[in-house]
């Protein structure tokens, strides 16, 4: 009896053994098939080590995909990045054959998981019950909700501003953050809640710790991660502030949710936290904890993207006064029809506006490539190039913003290039040339099925901020400084810089 025992352990053993090396041998084939493939494509940089190349991608990233833009205008190519792997780097043209494909072969979700490590950060990145609150509740009430936004910004606005009777320096992007955390709160949470300390900290320093965590995650060794990542004080972090959502909307969502089915006379709230609960009445599927989740997800997306643009905004403005007259007599005659009221209306006349915030991100948005996906299924090209399954593709946009094909004198600031296409051409250069547009050539938002689904709700905020900033205040420069703020670079992104100053003084009637 212990030697069949003996005997069936060790054909047991045997069996797991084999298996494992047939597992093994297997994984080892895919990859050495997966680097076959991924070498037929042509290399941007052919020469140095790995490390090398992460460097020089770390330090040098926006030249090398002009170089690469310019080099391989009509091929897609590979480059080492930051994680230390190749990216697949495809020219503009190729994205009207791209968008038809569907998630199961080119996926949108699969590449933010990979570069946001979201198994550890756990940012919700495929989240149906946003996108179609975005989409079918908040864009549509904006023609609603403006003038409310509007009332926020401005007691926002004369909360967090100082009086600037004189040149009075501010550190604009710590300012602006908390501004548009209240105007945004007020649409996210309501009129209420907006303005709580525990909210506007969330809103405020979610996206920093999300960030902390996923540098953090990509620092450890990928067969590491798994033992490592739960224990990172940044990733427990996350979890805290989790759990923190989830205890400060309990009570609200629960009272809603009981308010809703005993008391038939009911008025719900107007906000997106109503709309979700509108749309997720399965408790069980969507309990607080979840709801919670998809609120601090829509605080990453929303929050940090606006103050950045607008700041960007506000850095090439200070250095382009020549700009701000004919920008606020716009404003003005626009507030004017409108009966002194920021209306849908009044920001869709707004074109000079809309435009330079437009030439503003040609310049400097916040990234020098869009339309990341990773590939599920093996894609041949139009021109016979084959993207092997696995990798990520991105495409250059900020070479593109520079392409002499498709803005004329791409070197050269024009803060009204936007407007001018839009008082002249056609109404398909209308329609191309808005700052929310997503085409082969304007990309800040995304492009496809995935374009952002917010870029509306966004592109009125920063217009109802700029105009009051516009309207009351001169601007310029900190200490005589004539050049504008440079962004910060690394790799493929680029934000301003929030540590410095810029000057703002009241308008002198």
């Amino acid at each position: 009896m212990e030697l069949q025992y003996l005997s069936g352990v060790s054909h047991t053993l045997q069996t797991v053994a084999f298996a494992t090396i047939i597992f093994g041998a297997c994984v080892f084939l895919s990859q050495v098939n997966y680097r076959a493939q991924l070498a037929k494509l042509p290399a941007l940089v052919e020469e140095g080590s790995s490390e090398k190349k992460r460097t020089n991608y770390i330090k040098y990233g926006k030249q090398l995909y002009a170089e690469g833009y310019e080099k391989f205008s009509d091929r897609i190519y590979r480059m080492a990045t930051i994680d230390g792997v190749d990216s697949i780097v495809v020219p503009p043209q190729f994205l009207p054959e791209l968008r038809k494909l569907p998630d199961s072969v080119l996926s949108f979700p699969k590449a933010v998981d990979e570069a946001m490590e979201t198994k550890y950060t756990l940012l919700l990145t495929d989240e149906s019950l946003l996108v179609h609150t975005v989409k079918g509740d908040l864009t549509p009430a904006l023609a609603r909700l403006n003038p409310l936004i509007c009332d926020e910004v401005n007691e926002a606005m004369q909360e967090e501003m100082p009086a600037c009777e004189d040149w009075t320096g501010i550190h604009f992007y710590g300012t602006i953050v908390k501004v548009v955390a209240k105007a945004s709160g007020r649409v996210f949470v309501g009129p209420e809640l907006c303005r709580d300390d525990t909210y506007l900290d969330a809103g405020i320093n979610y996206t920093m710790e999300v960030m902390n965590a996923q540098r953090a995650v990509k620092d450890m060794r990928p067969w590491l991660r798994p033992f490592l990542a739960p224990r990172n004080h940044s990733v427990k972090a996350l979890r805290q502030r989790e759990q923190q959502a989830t205890e400060f909307l309990r009570p609200i969502v629960q009272a809603r949710r009981d308010a809703e089915k005993n008391d038939p006379d009911y008025q719900k709230p107007n906000d997106m936290l109503q709309w979700m609960l509108n749309r997720s009445t399965d408790e069980e599927k969507y309990p607080t904890a979840r709801i919670a989740r998809v609120q601090l997800g829509l605080t990453f997306a929303a929050i940090h993207t606006t103050s950045l643009t607008t700041t960007n905004v506000l850095y090439t403005l200070a250095v382009k006064p020549e700009y701000i007259q004919p920008l606020r007599e716009e404003i003005r005659a626009a507030m004017a029809e409108n009966d002194g009221v920021i209306t849908s209306r009044a920001l869709q006349s707004m074109e000079k506006l809309d435009s330079f915030m437009k030439e503003t991100i040609r310049f400097d948005g916040l990234g020098f490539t869009s339309f990341s996906r990773k590939v599920l299924q093996g894609i041949t090209l139009s021109n016979g190039q084959f993207i092997p399954p696995g990798v990520i593709i991105e495409v250059p946009s900020h070479a593109a913003y520079q392409d002499a094909a498709n803005f004329p004198n791409p070197e050269e600031f024009d803060g009204f290039r936007f407007a001018k296409i839009r008082k002249t051409g056609s109404a398909v250069d209308k329609a191309r040339n808005q700052f929310v547009s997503t085409n082969e050539q304007n990309l800040f938002f995304g492009y496809g099925a995935h374009a952002c689904p917010g870029r509306f709700f966004a592109a009125n905020e920063i217009k109802m901020i700029l105009a009051r900033i516009i309207l009351e205040y001169d601007i310029k420069n900190a200490e005589g400084q004539t050049e504008r703020i440079p962004n910060i670079e690394s790799g493929r992104g680029t934000t301003p810089d929030a540590t410095k100053m810029l000057m703002f003084r009241k308008v002198r009637i």
